[in-house]
Formats: structure tokens, C-alpha cells, sequence
């Protein structure tokens, strides 16, 4: 009888603290990298297409040119 009860304690996630721990490393692990890895993904498909064709005044310009 106190076998079976020392089995099933080993097997409990909450009485076995070295599979506790090990499987909250994983977890933890896990999810800083899906948080990275989705945040790159995000800033990736966000990022800076390029320069785009703006129209300025003749007059803003360094060397501005007054009609």
C-alpha cells in the first residue's frame, strides 16, 4: 500500500518538484521564444518599404526658388 502511495507521488506533477521545475524551464523557455520570434516576425512585416515620392514647395527647399 505504501508503495503504491509513494509512486503516485512521484508521479504528481505538484509533490515532484524535479519534473516541476524541468517542465516550467520548458515552458518558460518556450514562451520567450515564441514572443521573440513573433516580434520579429512582426517588425519584418512592418518594416520600412523605402523612401517615398514626396512633392515639396519650391520655396522650402535649401536653395529655395521664389517666383
Amino acid at each position: 500500500m505504501s508503495n503504491e502511495i509513494n509512486e503516485s507521488t512521484q508521479k504528481d506533477f505538484t509533490k515532484n518538484w524535479v519534473n516541476s521545475s524541468r517542465f516550467l524551464f520548458y515552458l518558460q523557455l518556450f514562451c520567450v521564444l515564441a514572443f521573440v520570434l513573433g516580434g520579429c516576425y512582426r517588425l519584418y512585416n512592418q518594416r520600412y518599404k523605402g523612401k517615398p515620392e514626396v512633392e515639396v514647395q519650391s520655396s522650402s527647399k535649401y536653395n529655395p526658388e521664389y517666383k
